[in-house]
């Protein structure tokens, strides 16, 4: 461990260390790394496919399968991170981690003999890559995984320790910190998509792969040199565990009958937030229940917790099972966000990419910088603009759109995204067609506008799940929001998957021609299948305001009066053992 002592939140009235001071360490350390991650992700199944000769669709699986891991081991790194290493030790070994994968990604770029020759016709290749070959691919995208693990459910709730979310002031600075944690994320991939794709596939794939790994030494530097400004938390065991006894615990209890007000095993919490008791899923507040006074000790202390757990832990295994409905809702604005990126791309390759006397050819991967920049602007004039202005005009200090109004502007804007998205497809596909051509000449910069509204998404559906996981769920929960927020990505990658196979096969049925596969979007239907990926878009809204939107309000921070009553009860609890 650091030599900085591990200090707890509810220890330390004033506050030294933390605060925007120590941010400023954690937010460079996710910009290096992430400049890092996104170097590999944006080009690694070209990679895989020039130079490892591997078929496109064994490249894509690859690619798919890896970005699963690595969106669903945040979920193990945060176990990991609660019980055993702390926030600080586990994304400096995840950086770490992610260091060697990407130093062993680069050393296969520059050392031919780590990777099959080199293949020109990928039809008739007669030089596949060795198994050991593929051993050393596959462990350092492993490292590079593992190291996903370990930073990406800690830095955000790292950085989240780094403020007093007990006051309306650190609150606020919190969700500040999210808007420019995603701020710094969307320069980074501008960074990569500009500068670090293009060295990559015209320079050489050893210096496009050098640059991420001298990222990810940087990233390491930069959050070592603030080390004497955070505030550590120590480990409190694993969430997960306690969620596991709130289940055992009411069980063992389910035959008990609730009469009455019965005594609730409720002490005083470390959290800086601490959950009061809410009346949903009201099977588990028997978990709480003291049904026996033998069930605590002198002290006023739980003698089992697997029979009897704390209020607080009920209630974070409520707001666990609470937060699903929500998570479908952003899940259902991840899937349309994600389509311009993807089917997007492969749009802009059929349309009129020249801008200039001189002819200069647009990469068609840089129309993704439109998601990027509007997501930016938007974060800047919120943050810069939007909310000075308001507090200044009506002399208040939280003006700041609420979760539920973000979310529901976000899946109508996703709707919206679609819809344009297939106005856009049916006017290239029309003037291509009109013209003979495979490349339409619809300007590109068509695809502006539902490349714009994908980024506007962004910000309201994942910039707002992140804070209010973090906003509103105990220090001890943080970790756990980080892994969550990371496995509905993966999530939605999924599920997308599986409704473009889906429609795919259903409208290819009759010797009917698909609306997606080939090679040729003008003999498709794409338009088609954005309007039914914007009628999704239709179903989830109205999910979330018949069921989704209630849940937000699942979990409820403890006012004073319950605080001191939580008090209470526990020297109660006390004095009645003694007696």
């Amino acid at each position: 461990m650091d030599s900085a002592d591990q200090v707890s939140q509810s220890q330390t009235p004033e506050r030294v260390p933390g605060g925007w001071k120590s941010v400023k360490y954690i937010l460079g350390n996710e910009t290096f790394e992430k400049m890092a991650a996104m170097s590999l992700m944006a080009n690694l199944v070209l990679y895989l496919r020039n130079m490892y000769n591997l078929d496109n669709i064994t490249s894509i699986n690859i690619a798919i399968i890896w970005s699963g891991f690595s969106n669903f081991l945040p979920l193990v790194g945060a176990f990991i991170a609660d019980a055993y290493l702390g926030k600080f030790n586990t994304v400096l070994c995840g950086t770490i981690s992610s260091l060697l994968g990407m130093a062993t990604m680069t050393l296969t770029a520059g050392l031919p003999s780590l990777r099959p020759s080199h293949c020109d016709g990928q039809s008739n290749c007669h030089n596949p890559a060795h198994p050991w070959q593929m051993a050393i691919l596959y462990i350092s995208l492993g490292f590079i995984a593992i190291g996903a693990g370990g930073i990406r459910p800690c830095n955000i709730s790292f950085g989240a320790d780094q403020f007093d979310t007990a006051t309306e002031k650190g609150k606020q600075q919190l969700a500040s910190f999210c808007n420019w944690y995603f701020f710094l994320f969307t320069v980074a991939i501008i960074f990569v998509l500009t500068g670090v794709t293009y060295v990559q596939t015209n320079v050489s794939w050893f210096f496009g792969f050098l640059i991420p790994t001298f990222c990810f030494i940087f990233s390491i530097a930069v959050f070592l040199f603030g080390r004497h400004t955070y505030i550590l938390v120590k480990p409190q065991g694993s969430i997960f565990l306690d969620m596991v006894k709130v289940i055992v615990a009411a069980f063992r209890k389910r035959s008990t009958i609730n009469v009455g007000k019965p005594p609730f095993y409720d002490p005083i919490v470390s959290d800086e937030i601490k959950l009061a008791r809410t009346s949903r899923l009201r099977f588990f507040d028997k978990g709480a229940m003291i049904v026996d006074p033998s069930e605590v000790d002198s002290n006023g202390k739980s003698k089992n917790s697997w029979r009897l757990c704390t209020v607080q832990n009920v209630e974070q295994l409520k707001s666990m099972l609470t937060i699903v409905p929500v998570l479908i809702t952003v899940v259902g604005c991840f899937i349309p966000m994600s389509q311009p990126g993807t089917f997007g791309i492969l749009q802009a390759i059929q349309m009129n990419r020249t801008i200039g006397k001189k002819g200069f050819q647009i990469p068609p991967a840089w129309v993704n910088l439109t998601i990027m920049l509007t997501l930016s602007i938007w974060v800047f004039f919120y943050e810069k603009i939007y909310i000075p202005v308001l507090e200044k005009r009506r002399k208040k200090n939280n003006v700041r759109l609420t979760v539920t109004q973000r979310l529901n502007i976000g899946i109508i804007l996703s709707i919206i995204c679609m819809v344009v998205a297939g106005i856009v497809e049916k006017k290239r596909r029309e003037s291509a067609l009109k013209h003979g051509s495979f490349e339409a000449p619809m300007s590109v910069f068509y695809l502006m506008l539902p490349f714009a509204l994908a980024g506007l998404v962004e910000a309201f559906a994942a910039v707002t799940l992140m804070e209010h996981l973090t906003t509103r769920w105990p220090e001890r929960m943080r970790t756990v929001a980080g892994g969550i927020f990371f496995l509905s990505l993966s999530v939605s990658s999924y599920l997308n998957s599986i409704i473009v196979e889906v429609i795919d096969k259903v409208t290819a049925t009759n010797g009917r021609s698909p609306w997606l596969s080939g090679d040729n979007f003008n003999k498709n239907r794409l338009d088609y299948y954005y309007y039914v990926i914007g009628g999704v878009g239709v179903l989830n809204l109205v999910y979330f305001h018949v069921s989704a939107k209630h849940y937000l309000g699942g979990s409820r921070v403890a006012d004073d009066s319950e605080l001191a009553e939580s008090k209470d009860s526990e020297e109660g609890l006390a004095m009645k053992e003694i007696v």
